[in-house]
C-alpha cells in the first residue's frame, strides 16, 4: 500500500566526528518500496510508461536565479556559442577563449566554469563505445543490467585550507538528496609518521601541506575501486595523535562520490575519473582565521603553533601547489560558502546530470525481459509450486479480502514454509547418512544436508514475512538484510542499506527472500549486490510468493543462472506490451491454459501489481 513518503535521513557510514575523524557519508532522500502499488518504478500511476523530467546537459540549459543585484557566475572555456547564453550580466575571466562575447562586468562574477564537455559527461550516458572503465565495459558486454553504483557521479572539490570545501560538500549532499552519497576526505589519507617525524609534528615543524604528506596512491585506488562498484576500506586519521587509528570505514555501492581535499584537483589520475571539478576560491586571510578556530577548538593545537605552521608551511604551499590547481577546475566558486547563488546553480547542474543518469537506469530496467522467449519448461532453474489442493486452498484464503489478519499471517507462514522446503529439495545437496536407532540397533539410511551454514537474506520489509517460517525450519540461521526502495520523484530503485555475513561468498547456497516480485527491479538490484560480494549466480536461490511474468523475465534476462522458487506466477499482459511499443511475446501464455496459472492471472491484476502482503502481515495498512 502506497503512502505519502516522508523525508528521512540515512547515514551510509556512521561518522566518528571530532578530533579523530573527518569522514562523513550522509544523505537525505524520499523513499518508497521499489515495487510499490501503482507507482511502479517503471510506470506512472495511470499505468503509462514513466517519463522522468527532461534534464539539461549543459549550463546553458539551466535557469539562473537572479539575486537582488546580479546573476551569480561567469563561464570559462564553454564550447557553446556566446549567443546561446542570454544573460548580459554574466562575466568572463578570459573572453579571448570564447571569441566574441557579449558578457560584461567580469569583476562582478561570482562563479566561473570551464570545460563544458567535462560537465555534461556524455561518456557516462551515451553507451558502450564511450566507456573508459574496463570493468564497466565488461558489465555492458556480459549483462544487460548496469547498477547505478558501477557508474557513480564523481565530484572533486579542492581549495586552500579553511576555504570552505567541507561546508560546500555538505551543501551538495543536502541539495542533491541522493542515497549513498560518499564524502571522501583527503584528511583520512595522511601518511603515518615515523617516531622522528611525529616528534617534529608535535613541535609544529612537520609539513602536512605538501603532496608528499598524503597517500595519493591510496586515494586513487579507493576512488577507482568505488567507481567499478567494489567495496573499499577507508582509514581513519587522528589529528591529535598525528597517526592513523585502528578504526576503518567500509564503503560499498556509492551513487555519488565527493572527493574533497587540498589536492583533490592535483593528481591527473583523479582528474580523469571526475565528472565535475570544483575549486573553492577564498581569500587567504579568511582561510587563516577559519583554520585557527578549527585547529585550536577541534584539533587540540595552541595558538602560537597554529600560526607558526601557517606561516611556515600552509601559506607557502598554497601559493606553490594548491592555487595552480584552479586551472584544472570546471567550476570556480569565489568566497566559498557565502556564495549561495553560485552554490545553488552548481547544485541544479549536478541534479540535472543525476536525473540523466537515473533516466538511463530506468530505461535499461524497463527494456529487460520483453525480447526473450519465455517458456517455464525451458528454465530448469525456475521452480513453481505445483497447484495442489493444499496450495489452492491457501491461495483462496490469502486472496480473500474478507480474511482476518490472524488467518492471513497463519496461512502465509504455512505457505512460506512450503516454499522454503521446496527450495531446499530443489537446489540444496544432501549426503547419505546412516544412523542407529531404537534398542535393537536398527540401521536407518537417511540424509544430511551438505551445507551446514544456512544464510537467508531478506529484502526489507517484504522478505521479512518469511522470517517466522525460517526460524521454525532451521535451528541455526545467519540473516542478511537489504533495504531497496524507489525514489519518490523519479521512481528509480535505490539501495539504501545492506548488511551481509562477512563470509557470504564462501558459504554455498544463499536464500534471498521477497514476498512479491512486481517489476523485478528490487530483486535484480538485490541479486547484483550479492554478485558484487563474490557470490556465484548458481548459489543464489531467490524465493518469492507472488511474481509477475515480466518480473521473472527480467531476472532471468540479467541473471540466467540464478535459481528461482515462485509460489504463484501470473502471465504477461499482451495489450500492455503492445502499448509499450515492445515486440509482442509469444501468445501461448494467454491463449493456452498453463499448468501454473490455471486462473489466467495477468501481471496487471490487482494482487500481482500491488504490494499488499507485507502490509497485511505486519498490520500497517
Amino acid at each position: 500500500m502506497s503512502s505519502t513518503p516522508k523525508q528521512r535521513r540515512y547515514s551510509r557510514i556512521a561518522p566518528t566526528q571530532g578530533s579523530t575523524s573527518s569522514f562523513i557519508s550522509l544523505t537525505d532522500d524520499n523513499v518508497r518500496d521499489v515495487d510499490d502499488t501503482e507507482d511502479s518504478p517503471l510506470q506512472e500511476a495511470d499505468g503509462s510508461p514513466f517519463q522522468p523530467t527532461k534534464a539539461s546537459q549543459s549550463f546553458s540549459d539551466l535557469k539562473l536565479d537572479e539575486g537582488p543585484s546580479r546573476i551569480t557566475g561567469h563561464l570559462r572555456n564553454l564550447d557553446t556559442p556566446s549567443s546561446s547564453v542570454a544573460s548580459p550580466t554574466l562575466g568572463v575571466t578570459h573572453p579571448s577563449k570564447l571569441g566574441r562575447s557579449s558578457f560584461t562586468s567580469p569583476s562582478e562574477s561570482t562563479v566561473s566554469v570551464s570545460s563544458a564537455s567535462m560537465i555534461s559527461t556524455p561518456s557516462r550516458l551515451d553507451g558502450v563505445p564511450h566507456l573508459q572503465d574496463e570493468h564497466l565495459g565488461d558489465k555492458f558486454a556480459h549483462s544487460s543490467y548496469i547498477p547505478p553504483w558501477t557508474a557513480p557521479y564523481i565530484i572533486g572539490i579542492a581549495g586552500n585550507s579553511g576555504s570552505g570545501k567541507t561546508s560546500i560538500s555538505q551543501q551538495i549532499i543536502q541539495g542533491i538528496n541522493q542515497p549513498w552519497t560518499v564524502l571522501l576526505s583527503f584528511d583520512n589519507f595522511y601518511k603515518s609518521l615515523t617516531p622522528e617525524e611525529s616528534k617534529r609534528a608535535f613541535a609544529n615543524e612537520y609539513d602536512f601541506d605538501t603532496p608528499s604528506s598524503l597517500d595519493l596512491d591510496a586515494v586513487v585506488e579507493t576512488v577507482r575501486t568505488l567507481k567499478r562498484g567494489g567495496k573499499s576500506t577507508i582509514p581513519v586519521y587522528s589529528f591529535a595523535k598525528h597517526a592513523r587509528t585502528d578504526k576503518t570505514n567500509t564503503i560499498y555501492g556509492a551513487n555519488v562520490i565527493i572527493v574533497e581535499g587540498l589536492y583533490a584537483l592535483y593528481d591527473p589520475r583523479l582528474l580523469e575519473m571526475m565528472d565535475l571539478k570544483i575549486y573553492v576560491d577564498t581569500d587567504l586571510d579568511i582561510c587563516l582565521s577559519r583554520r585557527l578556530i578549527r585547529d585550536i577548538l577541534y584539533r587540540g593545537r595552541d595558538l602560537n603553533g597554529a600560526i607558526k605552521q601557517w606561516t611556515t608551511f600552509v601559506k607557502p604551499n598554497a601559493v606553490r601547489y594548491i592555487n595552480p590547481t584552479k586551472e584544472n577546475a570546471d567550476l570556480v566558486i569565489p568566497r566559498g560558502l557565502d556564495n549561495t547563488i553560485a552554490i545553488n546553480l552548481m547544485i541544479k547542474h549536478i541534479k540535472n546530470q543525476l536525473a540523466l543518469k537515473s533516466k538511463k537506469h530506468l530505461e535499461n530496467l524497463k527494456s529487460l525481459g520483453y525480447s526473450i522467449e519465455f517458456k517455464v519448461e525451458n528454465y530448469p532453474n525456475l521452480k513453481i509450486l505445483p497447484p495442489t489442493n493444499q496450495l489452492r486452498g491457501i491461495n483462496s484464503i490469502l486472496f480473500n479480502k474478507q480474511t482476518s489478519r490472524d488467518d492471513f499471517i497463519f496461512y502465509f507462514n504455512r505457505l512460506s514454509g512450503v516454499l522454503i522446503e521446496y527450495a531446499q529439495s530443489s537446489y540444496f545437496q544432501f549426503t547419505p547418512k546412516q544412523i542407529t536407532s531404537f534398542e535393537k540397533h536398527y540401521k536407518f539410511e537417511g540424509l544430511q544436508a551438505k551445507q551446514l551454514q544456512v544464510v537467508a537474506v531478506s529484502i526489507i520489509r517484504s522478505g521479512d514475512c518469511f522470517m517466522t517460517s525460517l526460524k521454525k525450519t532451521f535451528p541455526e540461521l545467519s540473516v542478511g538484510k537489504m533495504l531497496i526502495q524507489s525514489d519518490s520523484s523519479t521512481g528509480e530503485p535505490q539501495l539504501h542499506y545492506e548488511s551481509l555475513p562477512h563470509n557470504i561468498n564462501s558459504i554455498g547456497k544463499i536464500l534471498l527472500f521477497d514476498s512479491q516480485t512486481i517489476s523485478g527491479a528490487g530483486a535484480i538490484m538485490a541479486i547484483q549486490v550479492l554478485v558484487d560480494h563474490q557470490v556465484e549466480q548458481e548459489n543464489i536461490v531467490f524465493v518469492s510468493y507472488l511474481s509477475t511474468e515480466i518480473g521473472v523475465r527480467r531476472i532471468l534476462n540479467v541473471f540466467p543462472n540464478v535459481k528461482l522458487v515462485i509460489g504463484k506466477l501470473s502471465s504477461i499482459d499482451i495489450p500492455q506490451v503492445e502499448q509499450e511499443g515492445e515486440k509482442e511475446p509469444e501468445k501461448s501464455s494467454k491463449e493456452t491454459k498453463l499448468w501454473y496459472n490455471e486462473e489466467r492471472f495477468l501481471d496487471s491484476h490487482w494482487h500481482f501489481r500491488n504490494r499488499f502482503i507485507d502490509s497485511l502481515y505486519f498490520g500497517t495498512d
